[in-house]
């Protein structure tokens, strides 16, 4: 009976001290749509504000089953590994800790019904007290197990200053693909006494959590600024600029729509996609993987913006057998799942059907090879140094001793307006 009990109290103190999984941009029920998360000067911007400027970030989305809902929403304070931070709420939050989400408005004149739910933050009942990464819950009837969605937001207090280059890949056999970012971190106006323990800078590619690169050290110290150029450091693929549709309107074709069909539902069939591996890099312009609901046959996109069945076709060159292709952007938070996975035909194409709101949307594909289960999104789209990219540079500092850690600086970086 003791060593019974001993193995019970040592499982429980493993489970206690394993690391939970980090959290991400996550929707978690299947009629949960158009989920856009920015600061609210500028729709699908970066969802970062500054600590007590008044600036506010504004999360939307539509809930397909219709009626109405009780939505509640927290924040919860993470590290710059999007770890929960060890903070009680009453320690990072003014006012409540959690809040009911009570901005909805029904669906007008769409074949497809639903209601849009709209919250701005920080708002009088949810306001953070320190910087800091925070990730945004939504869940139903007031319980957590019953979870809808989560965002990440960042919170910044700007005490240090970034200034940035991006540069051709020093690697000779990557310099006609690859991008090479050196940046500085100015921290005159921060205490800082041991860089290399203090601070923590995340860069990461057109807001792409997956492509986050996390400096630890500086290549060297120079005064007060932390430089991070090392030849060997923050390399990345340039990629491609991505491919595009826009279903502004569903009475006109646009450039990428074959046909559309109205009956019980919307139906839109997209022109065929070829692979972009070629030689030379093309110019397109993009949006960096964003997505824009909007509505031309309308007023208010949120309310009477029409959802569509899209169907996209796919010729990769290559079979099942080698692998499976997947479909991502902003709208599906860059999911590799089955609801972003196409399907394979005797034809020798691969296809899939996608239930989309009126709007701009950017998308890639990436390929997982059946070898190695690696994904590659450069394989079916191309990888060229000269592409468009937005870099984003967001500065950790945790001061020996603290039990959190604070977000003191943020730079973005546009590959060709340097």
């Amino acid at each position: 009976m003791k060593k019974t009990l001993l193995i019970f109290l040592a499982a429980l103190s493993l489970k206690a001290n394993a690391q939970t999984p980090p959290y991400g941009n996550n929707v978690y029920r299947h009629e949960i749509k158009s989920v856009e998360f920015y600061n609210s000067k500028k729709t699908s911007s970066f969802p970062i504000i500054t600590l007590g400027s008044g600036e506010n970030v504004i999360l939307g989305f539509d809930d397909l089953s219709g009626g109405t809902r009780t939505f509640n929403y927290t924040l919860q304070h993470c590290d710059a590994n999007w770890q929960p931070s060890k903070l009680s709420p009453a320690e990072y939050l003014e006012s409540y800790t959690d809040d009911r989400i009570n901005d909805y408005i029904y669906s007008s004149a769409t074949y497809q019904k639903y209601t849009h739910y709209e919250l701005k933050l920080p708002n009088s009942n949810i306001i953070p007290k320190i910087s800091g990464n925070y990730i945004l819950k939504v869940y139903e009837d007031g319980d957590q197990q019953k979870m809808i969605l989560t965002r990440r937001l960042y919170v910044v207090t700007r005490k240090v200053a970034v200034a940035a280059t991006v540069q051709s890949s020093n690697n000779v056999m990557l310099r006609r693909t690859n991008q090479k970012v050196n940046f500085t971190v100015d921290c005159s106006g921060l205490q800082v006494q041991n860089p290399r323990a203090e601070v923590r800078v995340l860069l990461m590619q057109n807001a792409r959590p997956e492509t986050g690169l996390l400096n630890t050290v500086p290549t060297y110290i120079r005064g007060a600024q932390l430089v991070y150029n090392d030849v060997t450091i923050n390399d990345f693929a340039g990629r491609n600029e991505f491919r595009h549709f826009d279903t502004r309107t569903l009475k006109l074709n646009s450039d990428r729509v074959s046909k559309i069909y109205k009956d019980t539902a919307n139906t839109v069939m997209l022109l065929g996609d070829p692979s972009r591996n070629l030689p030379n890099y093309t110019l397109v312009y993009d949006n960096d993987g964003k997505f824009f609901i909007l509505n031309t046959d309308g007023t208010d996109p949120r309310r009477d913006g029409d959802y569509a069945y899209m169907y996209f076709n796919l010729a990769a060159n290559k079979s099942a057998e080698e692998g499976t292709a997947y479909i991502v952007g902003q709208f599906n938070d860059y999911k590799l799942d089955d609801r972003s996975k196409l399907q394979y035909d005797d034809r020798g194409r691969w296809y899939t059907r996608l239930q989309l709101k009126q709007g701009v949307y950017d998308y890639q594909y990436v390929w997982v090879p059946n070898t190695t289960k690696k994904p590659d999104d450069t394989f079916l789209e191309g990888n060229y140094y000269e592409t468009e990219n937005e870099y984003q540079m967001l500065v950790y500092y945790r001061q020996i001793g603290s039990r959190y850690e604070q977000l003191v600086g943020y730079g973005e970086l546009n590959s060709s307006k340097q």
